[in-house]
């Protein structure tokens, strides 16, 4: 299995001297189980317990004393125990509600103990059917994989470590973004890009989408509590895949017959399933910011590579050379997008965008986002600077000195003037860097 930058966040809960047992969530095979098992090789012991095996979750209902229950799963899982670190990963941990309640006892009587514990369902039946013991866990988010983590993937580390370290020539500027268009097709689930990096075979990869979807549905009965809710999610999961990038209305979205509060009901499953995002827009140009939620939100999907096969953006990504020329630039935002969000582990992390709703003078900016305390503009379009008219809206009141275009050509720095004889800084950086935006700033501004 490739290495995955999760692995360095794993590394520094370890260390932690106040560590408290880890919840990982998010959506069903981005790789948690691969993750763990892999981070297991650092300990000395390691107890893989499976819930959804009758016996393993028997250990859990007997018991509610620790050191009975790890002594107990040695025996079971016939596991020689060695002096040293032991590390336990609970899966499936959500059809337990006692091995849930166990968490607490781990953090408070077994704190040398190591505890990890995921679910494929966690997100859709937390605060339902299950309650985590408060301040006694801590949660992170695992997405889909980064460019980064695909060029690993397909044998490219050395150009993964210059990417990562921000000391890529610009003579490597074709090649890398040739590789990044790639990414955009393949996307970051862990079994296609796994697959791709065996077979380098775009069409193939069909077979490996399919599988997924026909996942996603099958959960159907699991998210829902009701037939009609099972109807609207698989309305969602077949139909609302090219509306990614998207403002989007509830009332019948993607055609169909259902009301404004079923296809709401429907998405907040789905978005705590971590399969899609709803992105509120903002209408700051400084901090503090909050997204309106009373506002059209865009739908953002869990991995662009899924979007482009079931949207059927395929065949013209295979043609074009740029891909904000592609379905009005969505599947440019939305690859931008993706990467932004595997920036943070945070569960509650969100992408935000901009709007200016005045009468005859609409303008909307892709993304913004907080960086050292300003408010970053974020657009991803190609182009000459006159089309960024949003963009130097936003910029007549914000409080920030720069701001970032995302692009397929090298990099660039502009200086602008506005209308009003304002000037900002614009950074033109090519799209492959979306995912090491952070470092890529710092070295900018310490130059």
């Amino acid at each position: 299995m490739f290495k995955r930058k999760i692995s360095l966040f794993l590394e520094q809960w370890r260390d932690k001297p106040e560590r408290k047992p880890l919840i990982l969530r998010g959506a069903r095979q981005v790789g948690k189980t691969t993750v763990v098992n892999e981070f297991s090789k650092q300990f000395d012991n390691y107890l893989y317990l499976n819930i959804e095996r009758s016996a393993i979750a028997e250990l859990f209902e007997k018991t509610d004393d620790v050191d009975e229950l790890v002594r107990a799963a040695f025996y079971l899982l016939n596991i020689a125990q060695k002096e040293g670190t032991l590390l336990i990963f609970i899966d499936e941990i959500q059809f337990s509600p006692k091995a849930v309640a166990l968490l607490r006892y781990f953090y408070e009587d077994r704190p040398d103990i190591f505890v990890v514990a995921a679910g494929s369902l966690l997100e859709s039946f937390m605060g339902r059917h299950i309650s985590f013991p408060v301040g006694r866990v801590e949660y992170m988010a695992l997405r889909p994989c980064s460019f980064i983590e695909f060029l690993s993937a397909i044998g490219e580390e050395q150009l993964s470590i210059g990417l990562e370290t921000i000391t890529l020539p610009d003579a490597l500027h074709s090649k890398i973004l040739k590789l990044f268009n790639e990414f955009v097709l393949v996307g970051g689930m862990p079994e296609a890009i796994q697959f791709y990096s065996k077979k380098k075979d775009l069409v193939a990869l069909g077979g490996v989408f399919d599988n997924l979807l026909t996942a996603y549905t099958d959960d159907i009965e699991k998210y829902a509590d009701n037939k009609t809710l099972q109807r609207v999610i698989r309305h969602l999961l077949n139909h609302g895949w090219q509306y990614a990038g998207e403002r989007i209305k509830f009332e019948r979205f993607a055609n169909s017959p259902y009301k404004s509060r079923e296809m709401g009901e429907a998405m907040r499953v789905l978005e705590k399933a971590m399969l899609i995002e709803l992105s509120y827009p903002t209408n700051a140009t400084s901090l503090p910011f909050f997204q309106d939620v009373n506002k059209s939100p865009k739908i953002m999907w869990l991995d662009t590579g899924l979007v482009n096969y079931f949207a059927g953006f395929q065949k013209e990504l295979f043609s074009s050379e740029d891909i904000s020329d592609v379905w009005k630039g969505k599947v440019a935002e939305h690859i931008v997008g993706q990467e932004l969000i595997a920036l943070s582990f945070k569960v509650n992390a969100k992408r935000a965008y901009w709007v200016r709703d005045v009468r005859n003078s609409q303008a909307e900016v892709d993304f913004v986002s907080n960086y050292n305390g300003s408010l970053i503009a974020i657009e991803v379009k190609s182009g000459h600077n006159a089309k960024l008219k949003s963009l130097h809206k936003f910029m007549e009141s914000a409080t920030s000195t720069f701001a970032i275009r995302f692009w397929n050509q090298a990099f660039t720095i502009d200086t602008i003037t506005l209308p009003s004889s304002k000037t900002y800084t614009l950074y033109n950086i090519p799209y492959y860097y979306a995912c090491v935006i952070d470092k890529f700033l710092e070295k900018q501004i310490q130059k």
